[in-house]
């Protein structure tokens, strides 16, 4: 499991389909990520079920509270033996760190940056004074790189971000911080409700230790098949450099 570095993201709509499609894989241990909707509906049976099967669990509850509140959630979903869990980078300095106490080492904590569904433009309409900014100002990767700043400095295992801001938070924090990637796609894959998606390849030259790959996989008539393929183009060596670009 130690070199399982793709996760796969099991956005079903109940345990039962999640059981049936992993049971395609036979014995195949998984790096499987739950999301607020099958844990909020299923709970801590699901968890504890898939674990019993001998899968790995990334819980992406992308957590925002106040510290306190943080904490004894942390506290408790640490007990679970999951492997990582994701709090949201927004939430502060005292926030990270109260989440990173509460874990105790026992569980990876994510802080996740700036979801792979808002691109640059969304983000000067709906959240930034965009009459403060010149229209050639790029503010989304400044975001990312301050809220990976604050998650270092708090003593964050990782961060969750697009393989577009990976390169440049490896350049400037190495090996401190893990990168783990949402928004994977084959090259001729629909993106979805994704704006900033990369291939497996691109995400690994740019720098993502584990990516998240969902419907590319989940969606497959060969889902197996499909999980191997992906597995083994990011795990080659980089070999090309791509000239990235964010879709607005």
């Amino acid at each position: 499991m130690e070199n399982n570095k793709v996760i796969i993201a099991c956005d079903f709509s109940s345990s039962e389909e999640i059981l049936k499609f992993l049971s395609k894989f036979g014995n195949k241990k998984l790096f499987l990520k739950i999301g607020m909707e099958m844990f909020y509906s299923e709970g801590i049976n699901l968890i504890e079920k898939l674990q019993n099967i001998g899968h790995e669990i990334f819980l992406d509850l992308k957590i925002c509270d106040i510290p306190n509140t943080v904490y004894r959630t942390v506290r408790k979903l640490s007990a679970l033996g999951i492997k990582m869990l994701t709090i949201h980078a927004f939430g502060g300095s005292n926030m990270m760190s109260s989440a990173v106490e509460a874990a105790n080492k026992k569980i990876l904590i994510l802080a996740v940056t700036i979801l792979t569904s808002i691109s640059e433009s969304m983000l000067k309409q709906e959240v930034i004074f965009q009459e403060n900014l010149s229209e050639n100002t790029h503010i989304l990767p400044k975001i990312v790189m301050r809220y990976s700043e604050n998650a270092q400095k708090n003593k964050v295992d990782g961060v969750v971000c697009s393989a577009f801001e990976a390169k440049k938070i490896k350049q400037n924090f190495g090996n401190s911080l893990l990168i783990v990637t949402p928004g994977i796609r084959n090259q001729n894959d629909e993106s979805y409700d994704q704006n900033r998606t990369a291939t497996p390849e691109q995400a690994k030259n740019l720098g993502s230790d584990y990516i998240v790959v969902g419907r590319p996989i989940t969606r497959s008539e060969n889902p197996v098949n499909e999980y191997e393929k992906i597995t083994d183009e990011f795990k080659r060596s980089a070999k090309n450099t791509y000239k990235t670009t964010i879709r607005a």
